[in-house]
């Protein structure tokens, strides 16, 4: 299984990789293979400075070796192994008007002092940032990612959706750091789903990604936009920044596990702002945004 979904992400990172680089028709990928001391490593690619993405990555990685002690105490274990891999990926374009996006799929092993799988499961999600609230477009997205999931189960949905508003929740700020998507994690064998049908479903998903995203990007990148929206965009990349810092599990298992440093901290954008004590305009676009961010909502 592992090796099976080290492949499908090599490959998914080929594709979106291709995909982006001619949405945005300026930059392309710079590529870094990297080693990781205690077992395995990874393919990281950063594109920057481009005609609609001014920064983003789209990563892959597969590691292995002793789980760090941190994380034997989190999952309550002791001397056992790991393998990790997956994809992640995040998007920060140059125009306020078109949404941030993150995506992750990864798969877990862990093992026992002979080797033995003592557990594995599968994780990921998709999910959408935008600065300026475009309804069709939280729609489209959410759409897609329903029409992924229903193939597999019409539980799916509701339930992962609902996880994403709990999960990607700046719970300092009170509201939720984007208009959500799907988020799944210890995806694990039961009597209705196997591994394989787990596969099956994340691959789903991961496929859904470019549908779901790059018909947003086509749309909003050439709008034009002001120096006040800018500032805007700037301020909420704060709050992006802050989630993955203070909450996300992934930038902390990556610091754990002595990941690649570069790699863990692409996601974040490289113009920033915080504003002491800011409040949007009462009636503006800036706080109808803000609305929903505070008041998750159903798209589809």
């Amino acid at each position: 299984m592992k090796n099976k979904f080290y492949q499908y992400i090599q490959a998914l990172q080929d594709t979106i990789t291709d995909k982006l680089e001619a949405v945005d028709g300026k930059a392309t990928f710079q590529e870094d293979i990297w080693k990781r001391p205690e077992g395995g490593g990874g393919r990281t690619r950063v594109i920057e400075n481009g005609a609609v993405f001014e920064k983003g990555g789209v990563n892959i990685s597969g590691v292995h070796g002793k789980l760090p002690d941190s994380m034997q105490t989190y999952f309550g274990v002791e001397d056992a192994d790991f393998f990790a891999c997956g994809l992640s990926l995040v998007l920060h374009p140059k125009n306020p008007m078109v949404p941030t996006v993150h995506a992750n799929w990864r798969y877990f092993e862990m093992y026992d002092t002979n080797g033995n799988i003592v557990d594995q499961w599968f994780g990921g999600g998709q999910d959408l940032t935008p600065y300026y609230l475009f309804e069709e477009d939280a729609i489209h997205f959410h759409q897609t990612c329903k029409t992924a999931c229903d193939k597999h189960d019409p539980e799916f949905y509701p339930k992962y959706k609902a996880r994403c508003d709990e999960y990607f929740y700046n719970t300092h700020r009170n509201e939720g750091r984007g208009l959500g998507g799907l988020f799944f994690d210890y995806c694990k064998a039961t009597e209705t789903m196997t591994m394989k049908n787990w596969y099956d479903f994340v691959t789903e998903v991961g496929d859904s990604f470019l549908e779901a995203y790059a018909p947003i990007v086509e749309k909003r990148k050439e709008l034009p936009y002001t120096d006040a929206q800018r500032t805007w965009q700037e301020i909420r990349r704060g709050r992006y920044v802050e989630f993955n810092l203070v909450h996300d599990k992934g930038t902390l298992f990556g610091l754990k596990t002595n990941g690649r440093i570069e790699s863990i901290l692409m996601s974040l954008p490289p113009h920033v702002q915080w504003v002491y004590d800011h409040h949007p305009e009462v009636g503006s676009a800036e706080e109808k945004l803000l609305n929903v961010l505070q008041n998750p909502k159903s798209w589809v």
